[in-house]
């Protein structure tokens, strides 16, 4: 238990540099798109087999719409019956504001897209992608029943594995594998029916010097603290995904993102034979995810295909004050525990304190602070639109 104290002191130094964070931008309500801009074309960044069509199309068809609660809907069409060799219409938007290394998001959502071939996202990408990053914050596939986490960079950054974060990361320590460095949420509902099912949750991203840091809580669990237009990220205790600037320089490898949110269909992770099979073998006659879903009629098959959102903000941070950062010196033993939901040992860290050692080794970054410079997949996310022919 001390050693675990003394890690989460350390942890809360490393982040508590920049813990004010002032609301600069709002999507809520009637005015949720007023700010975005439709994607208008083919999938040509995942091959989907979705058409990400324009906003006038969106609007006129309710595939983008705010509903009578002030909520922003974003649907895969399903009421079309779509004849074979044809692709069925979805949404992509991308905000046209840019939001810089300084900056966290929030956003809060009461249902997600699910369903065999559906693949919806909420993420962010630079403007010369691959080499300004991606971050992966909301992503999943198929009937997956939890959320996946990544990042995308080019060659040097890496992730050190579970270190001080609740999720699960992937086999992949190099973010510029096809993968990028994978977290698979542990907490429960966070994805799919059971997110419905709870009352959907909340996710914060914390983009910084000193890392990037991604919170979710589902709906009996989202602390007031979110609802304030001042934000303290030290009060939300350990992240789920943890992306520490010692091993992935994050001014080197990400510049100010783009946030995006997308539906597509099939593509080259939904659609994968095996992946697909994975939850959705017995979905259809010919158990192939194009063939089986996106031909044919849309209901009921992708009823439960749509975001319901009731907002997302981004804040910005001011230049903070250093904080001082403790200096650990031990003088008794202590003896490893074992953790369930994290792992706070490794197989080289003399007993734990090599993880105290990296956050001294790398506090510094976070004292020099985060200030606003505010106003996919590894598969071309950041590619232009084509647009149908």
């Amino acid at each position: 238990m001390m050693k675990h104290w003394l890690v989460f002191e350390l942890f809360t130094s490393y982040i508590s540099s920049v813990k004010g964070y002032s609301l600069v931008r709002e999507y809520s309500g009637q005015g949720f798109f007023d700010l975005w801009d439709f994607y208008g074309g083919y999938d040509n960044t995942t091959l989907g087999n979705a058409i990400w069509v324009n906003e006038s199309y969106a609007t006129s068809q309710r595939l983008a719409y705010v509903d009578n609660q002030g909520n922003a809907i974003i649907k895969v069409d399903n009421t079309t019956n779509v004849p074979l060799g044809q692709n069925r219409s979805t949404v992509r938007i991308t905000t046209q504001d840019t939001y810089d290394v300084g900056s966290l998001w929030i956003i809060d959502l009461s249902h997600i897209p699910f369903g065999c071939s559906v693949w919806p996202a909420f993420w962010s990408f630079g403007p010369n992608w691959p080499e300004d990053g991606e971050i992966d914050i909301i992503e999943g596939i198929n009937l997956m029943s939890a959320n996946q986490i990544s990042i995308h960079t080019t060659p040097g950054c890496t992730h050190n594995g579970s270190e001080y974060q609740l999720g699960t990361s992937g086999s992949t320590t190099d973010c510029s594998q096809p993968s990028g460095c994978t977290v698979m949420e542990t907490s429960p509902n966070s994805y799919g029916s059971s997110f419905a099912a709870a009352g959907g949750g909340v996710w914060a991203t914390q983009f910084d010097v000193s890392g990037i840091f991604i919170w979710f809580w589902s709906r009996p669990d989202v602390p007031a603290s979110v609802n304030s237009t001042s934000i303290n990220v030290t009060q939300w205790g350990i992240p789920h995904a943890s992306y520490f600037s010692n091993t992935c320089n994050i001014t080197q490898y990400f510049s100010a993102q783009n946030l995006v949110l997308d539906i597509t269909l099939c593509g080259d992770w939904a659609g994968v034979q095996s992946i697909y099979d994975a939850t959705c073998a017995n979905s259809g006659p010919t158990g192939l995810c194009y063939e089986d879903c996106v031909v044919g009629p849309g209901s009921p098959r992708y009823d439960d295909a749509y975001f319901n959102i009731s907002y997302v903000r981004a804040y910005t941070s001011a230049l903070p004050s250093p904080t001082s950062i403790p200096v650990i010196t031990p003088t008794i033993s202590i003896e490893p525990t074992t953790a369930t939901t994290k792992r706070l040992t490794h197989h080289s860290d003399n007993n734990g304190w090599g993880v105290i050692v990296m956050f001294l080794i790398a506090a510094p970054i976070a004292m020099i602070g985060s200030w606003p410079l505010m106003f996919k997949k590894w598969h071309h996310r950041g590619m232009p639109p084509v647009q149908p022919a």
